[in-house]
């Protein structure tokens, strides 16, 4: 009887142990706007490359679901939910609820003011799954703010280095009229000279119902006049780069926002097991896995990391993993966030729509310490006065 009760005493012992262990998992709490204009049926028929196609939570289950057998090793586990907002005082009181109800990590799936406003209301960790501007990384930046997905900056510089590799060194820039375009196209200028390339000229398109704009948007109109090896594009909303390809005077490849494009994820990527990871999302979500699927299950593998590295916590632990685990993004080489802005840095992948044409640093491209860091914006060149 001493047996059979030392026993059950060793079986309670353990079922408490393992239930307290579940009863503080690691908490996140996932910030979407509603309604969300980019989840518009008629945008995501255009299959936009660089666009989403369809909402962030697929992406985080399905890495969460990766995640599990590994969490349970360690007897870890994560907790996510969700919120939505729809303007940004709505999505500061969501996150400082996500706050006082024991989140540990905020997951944003915002526009920049938004994701700010966010980081500057908590004390929590912030990972950014979706806003691309430079802004949030260099003079808007804050200590605990996370991005996963890459910065115009990356993008730009990706697109760059692989036109200096092709040896297409004059550009024909042609440049949209919104805001949101005129900042791009100061990020793709910087990162053309960065690389020594060279704009033979700038011309602006608008696209426009007034019969007498029509000639704005005339892709020959726009694409006479000067010799060039390649046209760029920069065009936010997406609308006209689509019908720019095999319509310019010269016959000549289309980067930026068509054509050849730099993005941080393609379904048809084959290397690095990225084909198992786009089958197990694309039988889960019903669509194939875009680059902004990709930043959320790179949030959800962050998640899993930290919460692994850190099975017990406290936040403050959890808070510390998250920033300083590498994680594994099926792209061959480790990825880490730089400390100087919170990027994370990765690979970038050359798309044309129909597979990767290319990857991004090209090879035989040098850096002092790691040559992802030739993407995006280097430690000497940090405009962020919120980290080390």
């Amino acid at each position: 009887m001493k047996g059979a009760a030392r026993v059950g005493t060793t079986l309670l012992l353990a079922a408490c142990a393992a239930a307290a262990s579940a009863a503080t998992p690691l908490k996140a709490t996932l910030l979407s706007p509603e309604p969300d204009p980019r989840l518009d049926r008629s945008r995501l028929e255009r299959q936009y490359l660089g666009h989403p196609g369809g909402p962030a939570s697929d992406g985080l289950q399905v890495a969460l679901d990766e995640g599990e057998f590994e969490l349970q090793a360690v007897d870890a586990a994560v907790e996510l939910a969700k919120q939505s907002a729809d303007s940004v005082a709505s999505a500061r009181a969501a996150a400082q609820a996500a706050e006082k109800a024991g989140a540990a990590a905020l997951i944003t799936d915002l526009p920049a003011d938004w994701t700010l406003a966010v980081a500057d209301a908590v004390k929590l960790p912030v990972i950014n799954i979706s806003e691309a501007a430079d802004s949030l990384r260099e003079q808007d930046c804050r200590p605990r703010l996370l991005h996963i997905i890459p910065s115009e900056r990356m993008r730009a510089d990706a697109l760059a280095q692989t036109l200096v590799s092709r040896k297409w060194s004059k550009l024909l820039l042609l440049v949209g009229t919104s805001p949101q375009d005129q900042l791009r196209a100061a990020t793709a200028q910087a990162s053309i000279k960065r690389y020594g390339l060279q704009v033979v000229a700038s011309k602006a398109f608008k696209l426009s119902g007034d019969p007498r704009e029509r000639d704005l948007a005339n892709p020959l109109l726009l694409t006479s006049g000067s010799n060039y090896d390649a046209v760029w594009v920069v065009d936010s909303d997406g609308e006209f780069a689509r019908s720019l390809p095999y319509r310019t005077v010269l016959p000549r490849p289309v980067v930026g926002d068509a054509g050849l494009v730099a993005v941080a994820w393609h379904a048809q990527f084959e290397r690095y097991g990225a084909p198992q990871v786009s089958r197990r999302f694309a039988k889960a979500a019903g669509r194939p896995m875009t680059a902004s699927d990709w930043s959320a299950w790179m949030a959800g593998k962050a998640l899993v990391a930290a919460a692994t590295a850190a099975p017990q916590g406290p936040a403050a632990n959890w808070a510390k993993a998250l920033a300083t685990t590498p994680i594994d993004g099926s792209k061959g080489t480790s990825l880490s966030f730089r400390p100087w802005d919170g990027q994370l840095r990765q690979t970038m992948l050359l798309t044309d729509g129909q597979g990767v044409i290319a990857q991004a640093p090209i090879e035989g491209l040098l850096h002092p310490s790691n040559v992802l860091d030739t993407l995006g914006a280097d430690a000497p060149e940090k405009k962020c006065k919120s980290t080390p």
